[in-house]
């Protein structure tokens, strides 16, 4: 079984930044892809960024050039650095994990994710 526990959401302003962090716990094998989903009120959940072990990633439009994702795998974390936050940002987000290793990196669709944390907010205002 895999456990996964997000925090770092917070309230900041516009072009400010975040980090978020994911903690894992559970075989290593159940989290060969990680990634982080959005989801904001009345919206389907999306995704933001994943990645397989190895370190390939896939990044949604929206957030290329603003958004890193990154894992310590000694620590058994994931992080999302989010940087240069707009209003449009805000939602909660979700750290996801799943057993498929995915060699071009994960897909960005929730389906392709078992494991699902709780949801840490983030609210940007304007």
């Amino acid at each position: 079984q895999v456990q996964l526990v997000e925090s770092g959401g917070a309230s900041v302003q516009a072009g400010g930044s975040l980090r978020l962090s994911c903690s894992a716990s559970g075989y290593t094998t159940t989290r060969r892809s990680m990634g982080w989903f959005r989801q904001a009120p009345g919206q389907k959940r999306e995704g933001v960024a994943t990645t397989n072990r190895d370190g390939t990633t896939n990044y949604a439009e929206a957030v290329k050039g603003r958004f890193t994702i990154s894992q310590d795998n000694a620590k058994n974390t994931l992080y999302l650095q989010m940087n240069s936050l707009k209003p449009e940002d805000t939602a909660m987000y979700y750290c996801a994990a799943d057993s498929i290793f995915w060699s071009r990196g994960p897909p960005l669709g929730a389906e392709a994710f078992r494991y699902w944390g709780q949801g840490t907010q983030v609210t940007v205002s304007s």
